[in-house]
């Protein structure tokens, strides 16, 4: 008799769902122990909501210092009007965490915000170090969020990884390769000018200048002369190399090419290496503006 019961329910629910009447028993019923990663997806499964606690930060993020006032008013904002733009996220099977590819800031902020949950973009494609690298570099660099030496050791660590050069770099990510040299050229400055960088008492473009000089302790000595300004630095800088050459007469390099070409560099007095990138780079935008016009080959 019971099972006579349960076939009329049953033939009844299929044809009340000819009739176009839904029922929940009728529909497909999920695992009652779902998967990790799709707790908490919606039926699209590239957007959902999950538990802010099943989300981490990225270890590799090139990004490593958040503004706390900057936090703060976010936080206020995502928990008066909620988070207008869902992060990204990638799964990470060994954790059995979700781990931020692109919003780290937001991440912080509604946790900050006391939100027990917050609204994520799935990316299921397998993704490398590198492509996860070029993708933060990409969200920080467009809103500027970036620190000078983040951003260089990040453009460092995408030539190590892909084995680029700076220009290779800079054309993976949209920037100007003069951009990517004068970020790499801060690097080679000693740690006491670096830290000057880091705490903000050393503007980039004049650590940048200071860069020209191959002399470690007059680098020191500059970064840390307070109240000077931009302009007197380029012109400290211009003084002392021009007397560091004053008994240096004659440049006259050439440069080998996989290509089978050679580049030569010649001057009627000696210049430096940081001399000779600027007029190669002065060099290179003349001849993709010849390109770009379309001017015939030789």
């Amino acid at each position: 008799m019971t099972s006579t019961r349960q076939a009329l329910q049953e033939v009844n629910l299929h044809i009340e769902e000819s009739m176009g009447v839904r029922t929940v028993d009728s529909r497909p019923r999920f695992s009652p122990v779902p998967d990790a990663k799709d707790v908490g997806r919606l039926p699209s499964r590239k957007h959902g909501l999950v538990e802010i606690d099943r989300v981490i930060p990225d270890p590799q993020q090139p990004r490593t210092e958040f503004d706390e006032h900057e936090l703060k008013r976010l936080a206020n904002s995502i928990r008066e009007k909620g988070l207008l733009q869902p992060i990204r996220v990638r799964w990470d099977a060994e954790r059995e965490k979700w781990i931020v590819i692109m919003g780290e800031r937001r991440y912080r902020a509604t946790k900050l915000a006391g939100l027990s949950q917050i609204s994520c973009c799935f990316v299921d494609d397998e993704l490398t170090s590198s492509e996860l690298l070029e993708q933060q570099l990409i969200e920080n660099l467009l809103r500027e969020d970036l620190k000078p030496l983040e951003e260089a050791k990040a453009y460092s660590t995408l030539m190590e990884m892909n084995g680029w050069n700076g220009k290779q770099v800079a054309g993976a990510l949209h920037v100007s390769p003069s951009k990517v040299s004068r970020a790499l050229s801060l690097l080679d400055l000693p740690t006491e000018v670096r830290s000057k960088i880091e705490q903000g008492s050393l503007t980039p473009t004049s650590a940048y200048e200071l860069t020209k000089l191959n002399n470690e302790e007059i680098q020191k000595e500059l970064s840390t002369t307070n109240n000077l300004t931009q302009k007197q630095v380029v012109q400290i800088v211009r003084q002392r190399r021009r007397h560091s050459r004053s008994s240096l007469r004659g440049t006259s390099l050439k440069f080998p090419t996989s290509s089978g070409m050679s580049i030569s560099v010649q001057g009627s007095k000696k210049f430096t290496y940081h001399e000779i990138r600027e007029a190669l780079e002065e060099v290179l935008e003349e001849v993709e503006l010849r390109i770009q016009n379309n001017v015939r080959n030789l």
